[in-house]
């Protein structure tokens, strides 16, 4: 069985909120599976511990650049925080997103051999991060981009460099605009229930029924009844319907005014929102964590065994 460290427990009420006990339990059953662990306690202790989504795991930034109805949306990433702060490394940011744009290359390899030159360095843009790599002294790799040129009108919303998005629509500039913050602080992942990948509903299913048959325990240990098969399915879909409609974009509330759907307040704007992508920071990367007493206990062993 793996060894569930500090760090881990730690890492884990880091993305769940959730009690530290609660989160060793569910390390120790997970055998050290960060991603089930997280499943387990969601059974267990509900969407007090669904946070997973919004927390970060790795450094880097965000950015766009737009020149009409062409754009692109690019994230970069680093090893550090320091190094997002650096002028050389935004700069290659921003001229990283400016090539993808212009030249809508189909992937990392193809965007990383356009001429580019910076600091000195080039005569392509994978030059000038490897020479860049060695002026700061910290890896920086172009994880994901995104070109728009299909003609639709875009409004893209930076939320400092940590979150990017870009809202493909046709109307209102405005009332885009104000989707593209309400996509930043809301995060869905759909524009419409119908549009949820099935995975994640797959996924959102079995939790539900876990999270039912849990309950059922509980109750019969209590010594109290148990609910109906039939009752217990129609609560599981109803959990799965009220998470369609936190998740897709059209079914949320609006955050400038929560009396009506982002659905309601777009038909009011007369405008039609055709696709949205959002880039957040180091989503879905796990962050090494450095167990700091592991790391001096190994030291102190190896100075010892070369004494």
């Amino acid at each position: 069985m793996a060894a569930i460290t500090a760090s881990m427990v730690a890492e884990l009420r880091g993305k769940t909120d959730a009690p530290m006990m609660e989160c060793k339990k569910a390390l120790t059953e997970a055998e050290g599976d960060m991603g089930k662990a997280e499943e387990l306690l969601r059974v267990k202790l509900g969407s007090k511990a669904g946070k997973a989504a919004s927390r970060i795991t790795a450094e880097g930034v965000v950015t766009s650049y737009f020149d009409g109805t062409t754009g692109a949306l690019l994230e970069v990433n680093c090893e550090t925080d320091f190094v997002t702060k650096n002028d050389s490394f935004l700069a290659l940011a921003q001229g990283a997103v400016e090539l993808i744009a212009k030249n809508n290359p189909a992937d990392v390899a193809a965007l990383s051999a356009l001429a580019y030159t910076q600091d000195g360095f080039g005569p392509t843009l994978e030059d000038v991060r490897k020479g860049l790599i060695g002026k700061i002294g910290e890896n920086m790799t172009f994880r994901r981009f995104k070109q728009f040129s299909t003609g639709a009108k875009l409004a893209g919303y930076l939320h400092g460099t940590r979150i990017g998005v870009v809202v493909e629509f046709e109307g209102d500039d405005v009332a885009a605009k104000d989707v593209a913050m309400h996509i930043a602080a809301m995060k869905p992942v759909a524009l419409s229930s119908a549009d949820v990948p099935a995975d994640l509903i797959a996924k959102e299913r079995s939790v539900a029924t876990a999270k039912a048959a849990e309950d059922a325990s509980v109750a019969v240990a209590a010594g109290k009844p148990v609910q109906s098969d039939e009752i217990v399915a129609k609560r599981i879909e109803g959990g799965v319907q009220k998470y369609l409609k936190e998740v897709s974009l059209f079914n949320q509330s609006f955050v400038k005014n929560d009396k009506q759907t982002v659905e309601q307040m777009l038909k009011a704007a007369s405008t039609t929102v055709k696709a949205f992508t959002m880039f957040v920071v180091g989503e879905g990367i796990e962050k090494k964590v450095d167990d700091f007493a592991a790391e001096v206990a190994a030291q102190v062993a190896a100075a010892k065994a070369t004494a």
